[in-house]
This record gives C-alpha cells, structure tokens and sequence, in this order.
C-alpha cells in the first residue's frame, strides 16, 4: 500500500501561483511574525495529529519572487535537525524559482538573512520546546506528501552552520514523501541503500581469534587401532575418567545453595559480597593481605585471564607470555590486536625461565608479564628464589605480573609453591584462579581474580575497570557463588592428599617407564597434571615432526598424547596424568612398543641434554 493513503487528505485549497505551492509543518513551534499577505502565494498548514496554533498570515515578496515561499519555520527545524536532513536543500531549491537569475539572486540574500534570524532563534527556542511540547507526544513518525514540486529550488547556498546543523547546498524539502519525526527533523522516507548486495561478514576480532589446540587437533587424521581401546591422554580435565571425582562436602555445599533458593537470581557483575569476603580470607596472608574488595569472581579461570588481559592491553601494547605456555594468552591477545612476545622456559633446567632472554623482550609498550606457576603444560614449579628473580625483573621496567594460579598447592610431595603476591614488595600482581583444578569441578565455572597492589600503584583506575568489564556479561553461577564459602572452608585436607598422591604415582610411573625408552626424553614433573616429553626426532626418520608422532601414536596404539607445537614448542608432546593408575602403566608399555618398532639409530647428537 502506498503510505501516502495512510493520511486524510488535506483541506482543499486554491493556490494562485502556478509554479509553486508548498506545505508549511509548524510542529508547536511559536508562530512567526505577522507580515502582509502577498496574493501570489498560498499557504497550506498541515497539523499532523497535532492541536493547531493560529494561523500565521504568510509572508510578504516582491513581485520578483512572487511565486515562492520562504520558511522561516523549517529553518528553525533544521537547526536542530541532523546534518544529513539539511542535504535536501539544495535538491528543492531551483525547482520554485526556474531559471531567473534575479529571482535567484534576490531570494538567496532574503533566505541566507531568515537562516541567521531562524538559527539564533532556534537556539533559544529548541531546549523548551522539546521539554514542555514534544515531550508530551509519542514516539512516532508521520508521512507527509509534499504538494506541488517543492518548496525551495536549486540555487546553491554556501554551507551555514545552525544550531549543529549544516546547510550544505541541499533543500529542506523536496518531492514525494517525507518522513516527520516528533524531534522536528526532516529526512527522506525512501533512502537508497548504500549496498547493492548481500554481504555479511565476520568481524575482525572473529577472525584473528584462533585456539592452537584445535587448529592442530582437527587438523590430525585421529584413526585409532580397533584392537586396542583408546587411551586419551590429552585432555587436561581431571573428571575425564571418573576416578577422581570431587569430594562429598563440595557437592552437599552446592545441595544447600540450591535448597536455600537464595542464589536463583543474577548476582553482582563483581560477584557476591559474602563469597567474596571468603575467598579474601582463604588466599589472604600477612606478607599479601586480601579483603573483599581484592576480589573478582569470573566465569572459571579463563575469564579470569581474559578480563585481566583486557584491563591492562590496548591495541598495539604488547604482553610477555611462557613458552611453551597456555595456548589461551595468545588466543585472547591477538583477538583484541595485542601483540604477543614468547620468553623461553628452558627445559634442561626443569622449565625455569631464560631472564636474560625474557628481559630483553621488555620495551615501553609492554603492558604485564604472565607467569604459569604451577605450569601447564611443563608440570613445572617454581621455587621462591626463582619467583623473586622474576619480580626482579618486572620490578626494574615497572611492569605488573599477571599470575596464571590456577593450579596452585597442586604441588608433589618435597615441593612448594608461594603465592607471586607475598613474594612481591613492590610490582602489581593480579592473580587469577579457579574450583576447577584443585577441587576438581572445571565444569562449575567458578573462576576469581586477585588483585595484590599494595603500593595502590594500580589504583582505583584499574579497579574500576575491572567492575566495568565484568559488566559485559555477568559470569560466575550464582548457586556456586552461593556454596563457595562451605567449599573452601569445609573441604577435608584428605581430599586434597587423594588427588596428589594420584598425580604423584602416575607422574613417577610415567617419568620412569619413559625415561628407558630410546629416542625419548621426559621432563620430571614437580606439579600440576602434566609431564612434557622430548622426541629426539633424528631417531624417528618415518615421522617430519611431533604433529605426525603423535598421530601415527594414535593410528598404530590407539594412544592420544597432545603434541607440543600446540604450545608453540615442537618435537615434544604432553601427557595428562590424572588418568587411572592402570592405565598410565598400559599407555607407557604401548608407547614403548610404538618407540621401538620406529626408532633408528643415528650418528648425531639427540639435541637435548635434560636434567632429569
């Protein structure tokens, strides 16, 4: 249906001027000054839904310029019409007047005169207008059809400035419909679009956002021998295989939250203030005191990192990140256009970290430094002298730590782990954690973030940034907000023993039965989940790297171990150790046989010379 149907038709009326005739939209606008009548022009006032005002006599013109209409009142319109609505006025403007040059000329000076008259006008008139008028009317949009060719022609104007508007050489008004919105601005109903065919696209940040994990992984032609059930020891999530599952307090903890019926509805974006005052205590010591306003909960761990990521880069800054390391840095910074520097962790020396080589990286754009400890995927810890060397360092180019903990005290028997934070008199440390790992729940999502400034070198800025990205989207579940004080302060002490212990046989299984296997060379573990084993590749000539290792692992022992150029650092792979004890024994003895059956002699050196 035409819209224009949609409105009655206006009264009727003579109009005694052949070449033009124009509609004037007052809109609640004060009436213009009173001004004789000139027999040559016709006004019509259409009211649009609107009580309508005295009739206002039309203006006055000299015989020259009899047969056009200056609208005094839609230039008060256009004064606080966007930019792009005073574009019409050149397209109107020539088609009244035709091609009299002195009508032209004399209609131009009148009309550049009402512009300033109407802008100075517009300007004190618009504020109460829009509060006491337009306020009272709905939201709507009319359709007016325009009678006649228009109301101004095509005489160009130099571009004026009105309240905000620009008069760049286009009409107010032109043929066919417009829209009239209650905002008094004037705009075409059918605009072109500016696309002449579909074309959807993904945004950049979707495209240079990449998971090294799974690009490598589908990648894989994944085969697994039908005579030997799979063994997978890739997936670093401990319920996997059901023999370590969490402890009964945990679970009764999240029971009462949900009996309660108090945590059914959105939590604070920062989480709630009860649970978060029990982290503060849990994790809080003298040397790194904690209160709940040090306290962000997140949805799990990675939300955690990516909050803190986000709170500290901008485009183009740059971030230092282990290697190997968690593919998750990486993944997060080169989505948001940061840049992403690798110091090395040196195997040989059980995954410390190259300083020399990690101090070197540092320049006036770097924005923190992550530190994995307990490490995945190395199964590394660090010991406090080593800690304090790293603080060193960030300390002496006044960059803060970003302090990956997810897995902290889990850590073997003979080890230990301090916090980044109570080693640290003067760098920032924002810590981020998690239930996942230690009390075996990942699928839970509850994750936190602890932020360690005591020098309020940080200040409130980063704070409040932290409060405004959690606004994004709310994370932690609010029933495990709910159950999170009974989970930290009730689980037993054995629970924890259990799952070390398991880590520790596993480890020692793994480390030993590999460590006889020719062309192998595993790294001791001290904490985590993980263990890393080197490939000395020029004893494997039927394979180009770790990716192909691992997958002809697959095909010929139905053995699935995660190759480390996941993790940026090729020729070794990862093994998971949470898997059940029998298990671990049947993967290494498969693992051997594999070895053997591929293993060449070769006359150089293997290339690695690890401290094992």
């Amino acid at each position: 249906m035409d819209p224009r149907r949609l409105l009655p038709p206006p009264p009727s009326s003579s109009f005694s001027s052949s070449t033009s005739s124009s509609l004037l939209l007052l809109l609640h606008l004060p009436p213009p000054p009173s001004s004789s009548s000139s027999s040559s022009t016709s006004l019509l006032l259409l009211l649009l839904h609107l009580p309508p005002p005295p009739r206002p006599p039309p203006p006055s013109f000299s015989s020259s310029t009899s047969s056009s209409i200056t609208l005094i009142y839609e230039c008060c319109l256009l004064a606080r019409a966007p930019d792009g609505d005073s574009a019409l006025l050149e397209e109107t403007w020539g088609q009244t007047l035709g091609s009299n040059s002195s009508s032209q000329n004399k209609l131009s000076e009148r009309w550049s005169s009402h512009l300033h008259q109407a802008a100075e006008h517009s300007q004190h008139q618009t504020s109460h207008i829009q509060r006491s008028q337009f306020s009272q009317m709905d939201d709507k949009t009319f359709l007016v059809k325009m009678n006649g060719n228009g109301v101004l022609g095509k005489t160009a104007l130099n571009a004026k400035t009105l309240g905000g508007a620009v008069v760049n050489g286009r009409g107010v008004l032109g043929n066919g419909i417009n829209h009239v919105s209650m905002n008094g601005s004037l705009y075409p109903a059918k605009v072109k679009s500016r696309r002449q065919r579909w074309e959807v696209k993904p945004s950049e940040m979707a495209n240079n956002t990449l998971n090294p994990i799974r690009s490598i992984v589908d990648e894989m032609k994944l085969t697994p021998n039908r005579d030997k059930p799979m063994i997978a020891l890739s997936i670093g999530d401990p319920t996997v295989f059901g023999n370590l599952p969490t402890d009964q307090v945990v679970l009764q903890a999240v029971k009462d939250a949900v009996d309660s019926q108090k945590y059914n509805g959105y939590a604070p974006s920062v989480g709630y203030l009860k649970s978060r005052q029990a982290l503060a205590n849990f994790y809080s010591c003298p040397e790194a005191p904690l209160d709940a306003e040090d306290v962000i909960l997140t949805s799990g761990c990675s939300h955690a990192i990516d909050l803190a990521i986000s709170v500290l880069c901008n485009p183009g800054d740059n971030i230092l990140v282990p290697c190997p390391g968690f593919s998750l840095y990486k993944t997060l910074a080169v989505s948001m256009g940061i840049n992403v520097k690798l110091y090395n962790l040196l195997p040989e020396k059980s995954w410390e970290v190259d300083l020399q080589q990690m101090e070197s990286l540092i320049d006036e754009r770097t924005s923190c430094v992550i530190v994995t400890n307990p490490s995945n995927p190395c199964g590394s810890v660090y010991s406090k002298e080593h800690l304090q060397k790293i603080l060193k360092v960030a300390s002496r180019h006044c960059v803060p730590i970003l302090a990956d903990e997810i897995y902290s005290d889990m850590v073997l028997p003979g080890y230990s782990c301090p916090s980044m934070a109570s080693l640290s008199s003067d760098v920032p440390v924002i810590s981020c954690g998690g239930l996942a790992k230690r009390w075996l729940v990942p699928g839970w999502r509850m994750g936190w973030i602890l932020i360690h400034d005591r020098n309020d070198i940080l200040g409130s800025a980063i704070r409040q940034g932290l409060v405004k990205l959690s606004q994004r989207i709310l994370g932690a579940c609010s029933l495990i907000q709910g159950a999170l004080e009974g989970i930290l302060n009730n689980t037993p002490q054995s629970f924890y023993n259990n799952t070390i212990s398991l880590l520790k046989s596993n480890a020692e299984i793994c480390f030993e039965e590999l460590s006889s296997v020719a062309g192998l060379n595993p790294v001791k573990t001290s904490g985590a989940m993980y263990l890393m084993v080197g490939i000395d590749m020029d004893h494997f000539p039927d394979f180009k790297n770790d990716v192909d290792f691992t997958e002809r692992l697959v095909t010929e022992q139905s053995v699935f171990c995660l190759p480390a150029s996941a993790f940026e650092y090729p020729n070794f792979f990862r093994i998971v150790l949470t898997v059940p004890k029998e298990m671990m024994v049947e993967a290494c003895s498969r693992m051997r046989e594999f070895c053997l059956c591929h293993y060449r002699p070769s006359s150089r050196g293997s290339g690695h010379d690890l401290d094992q």
